[in-house]
This record gives C-alpha cells, structure tokens and sequence, in this order.
C-alpha cells in the first residue's frame, strides 16, 4: 500500500524565528511612526493671555467738585441766584435761591410752556384788543399770525403783547392760561412761584425764586423747539397773510458777546431789577444759572460763570 504522505512537523527554531520576525515588523512600524509619519500638529498661541468675562460698567457722569473748600464767589449786587450742573443736578452755586422774587419777563418761560403745550406751531391766531404796556413787538389789531412766530416774539424779543395774544385765545381766555400756568407750576413742584399774568408784570402773588427759575428752564430746554428759539439771536416774524413784517433781536446780549451761551430768558422792571436766567456750556459741561434783582445781569452772569469753571473741577 502507498505510504500516506507524512505530516509537515514545525520545529522549535522556525517558531522562534517567526516570532522574532514580527517583533523586529512592530519595532519598525513603531519607529516610523514616530520619526518619519506627518504628525497632527495643534496650534498652541503664543503669549496670549486667556479672555476676562466681559463686564458692563455703568459709566456715571464725573460730578463737579470744588477745588477750594473755603472758595467763594465774588461780591454780586443780584438779591438772589442759582446754579446747577445741568448733567448731575449738583448745585453749584447758591444765595437765597427759595426766597420768592419778583420774576420779571423771566415769566414768559411759563407762558411759552404752557402755549406749546396746547397750540401747534402752525396754528393761526388773531390778534385782539391789547392794552398792554412795556415791551412790545408791535402786532397789530386783527393781525393774523402763527403760533410759532408768537414765540418768537415772546422769548427772543421778550414781547408783552405775544404773551397776551397766545392768553386770549386760550380755552377760558387770559383766566385760564394763567390758571394753566399754575398747574404747569403743581406739576414741577415749584414751591416758591404763583403767577397772575402771562407777561411779567409786577403784581401782588406774582412771584418765583432763582432756584424755581432754573427748574422751569430746565423743563424748558428738554423742548427742542423751546431750546431753538431762545439761543436765536435776530428773527423775522411775517403775519399770516405776508403784510407785515416784524424783525426781533434776542434782548440777552450774552449770546453774540460771550461763546457757549445758549440761553435762556431775560426780565426787568424798575421794582424786580435786572434778572437773568442762562444755558452756559464750556468744556462739555453745562451749566444753569439764575440771577434776580441785579444791578449789571450779563456782567454778574459772566461773572458767576467764569468762577464755576475756575473754582470747580469735574471728576
């Protein structure tokens, strides 16, 4: 019979070899991997410090601090005055600024409040019987003119018979533009002011003080028609119908005469004496100021003024 072909018999030393081949395919695959394959690389920065979580801070305006605490103002001939720093409210300066005052055409702050309150600016009104006395811009009896032009007349020119016009076509006529004048001062809590007439006039119970002045100013200026008119230096006023012509000059010489004033209102009268009440801006900052019963209003202005901004420092 034919011999049944043997089995293959692996030796000891060909399984040692073949282990010792596949240890020496590792170790070069290894090797390689290591010195020659691309390698992932990972963008590691340079210097860079880790971001800080974002903080909203809330940036306050810098309040005004006097440079000198024994600094004082100058000798001033005006009864009363008051200023504030208009972004902060920090009073600035101050003497009998609550005591009652005779307001003089500083008045016609109110009036114009009170009137753009109520009319629009286009709106047309008639010009009645006027019997007012003092300053004037002339209107004339039957003129038609608008609203807008009336106060213009009433800030810049500082005009009695604009007052009286935009009183007397008021709902409940001149009465109940003064009695709205009172409730405009209820409304800002004004504690030193009541008023009898829309003009100025000198009258029994027609009062306010320096410090209620800055107030109705300041509620005024936040008007842009308001603040427009009364940093207007000339203005030509025409009636309805295009026949007459008034030409107004702002009555607050500081305008032209002193860089940054942008308002507001003068007043006078023979028992008020010379009152002022100015927007002031330098640097800025702005400044509200009140004078009453001066005896030099643009000078003592300028004065006070110029001490603010050379005795304060805003920080």
């Amino acid at each position: 019979m034919p011999k049944k072909p043997e089995k293959s018999k692996t030796s000891p030393f060909d399984s040692t070899r073949f282990l010792l081949l596949m240890l020496f395919v590792l170790v070069m695959f290894i090797s390689w991997s290591i010195f020659f394959a691309p390698q992932k690389v990972t963008s590691v920065p340079v210097n860079i410090v880790p971001e800080k979580p974002v903080v909203t801070v809330e940036v306050k305006n810098p309040v005004p601090q006097l440079k000198s605490p024994t600094a004082s103002a100058s000798a001033i001939t005006a009864q009363s005055y008051y200023a504030i720093d208009v972004k902060t409210g920090t009073q600035l300066l101050a003497k009998r600024e609550e005591e009652p005052q005779l307001p003089a055409s500083t008045t016609k702050m109110a009036t114009a409040l009170v009137a753009m309150s109520y009319y629009k600016p286009d709106d047309v009104l008639t010009v009645g019987q006027i019997t007012t006395g003092g300053h004037k811009m002339g209107l004339v009896y039957g003129e038609q003119i608008s609203v807008k032009d009336l106060l213009y007349g009433l800030l810049v020119f500082s005009g009695n018979d604009a007052a009286e016009v935009l009183a007397q076509n008021y709902p409940g006529g001149r009465g109940g533009f003064v009695a709205a004048m009172n409730n405009l001062v209820k409304k800002l809590r004004l504690a030193s002011t009541h008023f009898t007439n829309p003009a100025g006039f000198d009258e029994y119970l027609h009062f306010s003080s320096s410090l209620d002045l800055v107030t109705i100013a300041m509620y005024g200026m936040d008007n842009p028609l308001f603040a427009q008119i009364v940093g207007t230096k000339n203005y030509r006023i025409t009636s309805a119908d295009g026949k007459i012509m008034h030409r107004v000059e702002n009555t607050n010489r500081l305008i032209d005469k002193m860089p940054g004033i942008l308002g507001v209102k003068t007043g006078w009268t023979e028992n008020s004496g010379q009152d002022l009440v100015t927007l002031y801006e330098r640097d800025e900052h702005r400044v509200m100021l009140a004078v009453l019963g001066s005896t030099d209003r643009f000078g003592e202005t300028q004065t006070l003024l110029n001490w603010i901004f050379d005795n304060y420092e805003w920080r």
